[in-house]
């Protein structure tokens, strides 16, 4: 389901493709990324970076409807009762990549779809390949409404309306170099193996300002009140300067 490395003060945590290579969000991956951040979290130390990757055609496709269906027994109320219980599940994740004592560096090398995109946004940095991918919000489509720290994390992190308004009311699908230009990714590489290569790159020349992750966090908290606000989130005051 993943594997967590560490290589220097690098932790990279891969999402494999033990439960097919699309790592739809269920209660079981959930929990694993949740495992892997706790991991990463209770080793972390000043100038620690983590990266995330996908391996297949998928960096994830978002929530498993799937699973609700097949889990509910048959029972249409309760396949939505378990997709909600999803929609709640992946709220703790997002909290926790907001509240990670690292900078964060998400290597999108496959589809970001709905959840799997808000996934990739919860990081601090989002690099892409440009070969193959897309970033899409399916919700619109498909007839599902946004849960709020979804609306939250997006208007945090993307700047312009016009931008939140194409991908979330015309659900268009974005390419690596189009994402670019709408501020929804940092930047784009020619292949996976590229992207991989930069959000390495990236993640030594973090590791090298030996930042506290515990300010880091903190001061990432005062970048998003309003999602901070959803996910409840405390912000604290921090000061371990030598004065």
């Amino acid at each position: 389901m993943y594997t967590l490395d560490k290589r220097g003060n690098i932790f990279i945590l891969t999402l494999t493709g033990d439960g097919g290579d699309e790592h739809r969000l269920n209660p079981t991956l959930i929990a694993s990324i949740r495992s892997a951040l706790s991991e990463a979290k209770s080793q972390s130390t000043r100038g620690t970076a983590l990266i995330t990757v996908a391996e297949g055609k998928f960096f994830s496709n978002g929530f498993d409807l799937a699973w609700a269906k097949s889990a509910s027994g048959g029972s249409p109320s309760e396949a939505v009762n378990l997709l909600r219980h999803m929609v709640e599940l992946f709220k703790d994740v997002v909290a926790d990549f907001i509240s990670l004592p690292m900078p964060t560096i998400a290597v999108v090398t496959g589809h970001a779809a709905a959840a799997g995109l808000m996934l990739a946004m919860s990081h601090d940095y989002v690099l892409m390949r440009r070969d193959r991918g897309i970033l899409y919000m399916s919700e619109v489509d498909i007839g599902m409404t946004l849960p709020g720290y979804f609306t939250a994390l997006m208007k945090s992190k993307v700047a312009r309306p016009d931008v939140r308004r194409d991908v979330l009311l015309r659900g268009v699908r974005v390419k690596a170099e189009e994402a670019v230009a709408k501020g929804l990714i940092d930047s784009a590489y020619d292949n996976g193996e590229k992207a991989v290569e930069a959000g390495v790159h990236m993640a030594e020349e973090l590791t090298k300002r030996k930042w506290d992750g515990e300010v880091y966090a903190e001061i990432r908290k005062s970048l998003y009140p309003e999602l901070c606000g959803v996910l409840s989130l405390v912000s604290r005051d921090l000061v371990k300067a030598r004065l």
